[in-house]
């Protein structure tokens, strides 16, 4: 019941960002960013109680760099200023989370079976810098290695099978995915591309990831959520 709530605080939280971020006014769209993760880390807790764990601590580490992303990333005129120390936030949040997907004990998939799938993943990233790279300028190194750490994490979801349960795979892969298609549309936008609905794109895929990955994190370890 207390994830439910947290859930449709969470989602409400979301809409209203998306309402107030086409105003002029920046302050309530980013108060509101600042406490979307937040809602999250609380889902977390509530259902993983164990602050030793390795893997709960490297979540909660990618959940904290993903809070300071969204933060530095909303600060109203200071875009340009900013970006940087954003985008190095989000890897570090990419870095942790591939860490959780890739650390726990089984066959590695990868290594395994499903070596082909890096084929249409590689594919992916490299059509992205592909389309972008007369666009990128001095951003070209910054954007290339982000694109190789969120394919590395997008990998990493990919290669739990067998480690988890189906529930917990499925919802964290597909919440990777929209993480890769979120930060591609935000890629595209921001660099010579923009289209109209960028934002909605961007976000409600963001969102989805974000809780998808929690939940299915989550899911790991319990088979109900409280």
């Amino acid at each position: 019941m207390k994830t439910t709530i947290l859930t449709i605080i969470y989602f409400i939280i979301g809409i209203l960002f998306l309402i107030f971020e086409a105003n002029p006014s920046y302050i309530p769209a980013l108060t509101l960013k600042t406490l979307m993760i937040p809602v999250l880390a609380v889902i977390f807790l509530i259902n993983l109680r164990s602050g030793s764990d390795l893997l709960h601590k490297l979540m909660l580490t990618g959940l904290f760099f993903s809070w300071a992303g969204d933060v530095l990333l909303e600060v109203p005129n200071q875009a340009a200023d900013l970006f940087i120390p954003g985008l190095i936030c989000f890897l570090l949040a990419h870095i942790m989370y591939l860490l959780t997907f890739f650390l726990p004990r089984g066959e590695n998939f990868i290594n395994k079976k499903g070596l082909w799938l890096l084929i249409p993943v590689s594919l992916f990233g490299a059509g992205i810098i592909f389309y972008l790279h007369t666009d990128l300028g001095d951003m070209m190194i910054p954007v290339t290695i982000y694109t190789v750490v969120i394919l590395a994490m997008v990998t990493g979801a990919i290669n739990r099978l067998k480690k988890v349960n189906a529930v917990s795979y499925w919802l964290v892969l597909t919440g990777a995915i929209l993480f890769l298609i979120s930060d591609s549309a935000l890629a595209i936008n921001k660099f010579g591309h923009p289209f109209r609905g960028s934002s909605i794109v961007i976000m409600s895929t963001y969102l989805l990831a974000q809780y998808l990955i929690i939940t299915g994190y989550i899911r790991q370890f319990r088979s109900d959520l409280k």
